[in-house]
């Protein structure tokens, strides 16, 4: 994730990357090798442009840089956020926020005193399909929502340091990691529920190794997603999801072709237009037109990025307790 931040930041008028933080003694070696499930991140690194740290309170003690990326396990991202915060540095911190609502509230502090820009890497919510989708949904033209089921599926991942992912403390596991991009882009599309029931499969030893939930509104439309770590290698990765309107259903699979598509209760399907790029490129592009001054629509709060900590939260809940919790 730290290359694909680094390869989008290259893309960004705006903005110049000129130093990155990393313990790894040898990260110009293995900065070289493909790792992770992120397409697009093998860019190379260009370290001869770079100063190059080990250590981030030195970085931030030298003045160098106005604006961090922060892609580190989870359970660092409030520690390292308030941290450059308090020095005076705007933080895009990846998603999720942290492992629990008091850290959010630390972080929301922490912000609020220092006057800069904390943003969280929620992608989804400036992916060009999604926001599509949301547009349409908004819209009104095809009515209500009927049902919306939401998928995003994969492999456990096993290229984390020290298995940090396969750790419920360090990453929050399947639910707050993976599943999350979902939980948060149902409270985008429809604000928060007023309960949710979840059902989950345990993976070996603590944790879940898939999640499976069902978000209660007020009238009757049904909304649900998958997140798992279940899958083969061999499977691939699939995000997608199924909208239904009164008038048209939504679609969308990353892994077809067409891979989005509206369907109109009368007529052929079509492929609306999107934006150009893709969540991560997009939301680069948001955090930096805040830390530049420019008055930017409103995608994303800090509250609405604690709120799905305490969705997903509640989810594990459900799961554990195998009943609704309420909200």
């Amino acid at each position: 994730m730290g290359r694909m931040h680094y390869a989008n930041w290259g893309k960004c008028a705006q903005a110049k990357v000129v130093a990155i933080c990393d313990t790894d003694p040898d990260i110009i070696e293995n900065s070289k090798k493909a790792g992770g499930n992120i397409e697009g991140a093998d860019q190379a690194v260009d370290f001869d442009a770079l100063t190059l740290y080990a250590d981030y309170d030195k970085m931030l003690a030298d003045k160098l840089v106005d604006a961090v990326s922060i892609t580190l396990p989870t359970f660092l991202h409030e520690s390292f956020s308030i941290k450059a915060l308090e020095a005076g540095v705007h933080v895009l911190c990846e998603k999720p926020m942290a492992l629990d609502l008091a850290s959010c509230d630390r972080m929301i502090a922490a912000a609020d005193k220092s006057g800069k820009v904390l943003q969280i890497g929620h992608c989804i919510r400036f992916w060009p399909e999604y926001v599509k989708a949301k547009e349409i949904i908004d819209s009104g033209e095809y009515g209500k929502v009927v049902s919306a089921t939401f998928q995003r599926l994969g492999s456990a991942p096993t290229w984390g340091a020290e298995d940090w992912f396969a750790k419920d403390d360090r990453s929050g596991g399947v639910a707050l990691d993976l599943h999350i991009h979902d939980s948060d882009y149902v409270q985008h599309l429809f604000g928060m529920p007023k309960g949710v029931q979840s059902f989950g499969s345990p993976a070996s030893g603590k944790g879940l190794k898939c999640v499976v939930s069902r978000y209660a509104y007020d009238d009757d439309k049904l909304v649900t997603a998958e997140g798992s770590w279940a899958m083969s290698p061999s499977f691939g990765f699939e995000m997608s999801f199924n909208i239904v309107m009164e008038k048209a259903t939504i679609v969308y699979d990353c892994s077809r072709s067409p891979a989005f598509r509206l369907c109109p209760v009368g007529g052929d399907a079509l492929t609306p237009d999107v934006l150009k790029g893709d969540g991560y490129s997009l939301e680069i592009e948001h955090f930096a037109g805040l830390v530049s001054g420019q008055i930017m629509p409103e995608v994303l709060t800090l509250q609405q990025s604690a709120d799905s900590i305490r969705l997903v939260n509640a989810e594990i809940e459900s799961v554990q307790k195998q009943k609704e919790i309420r909200l």
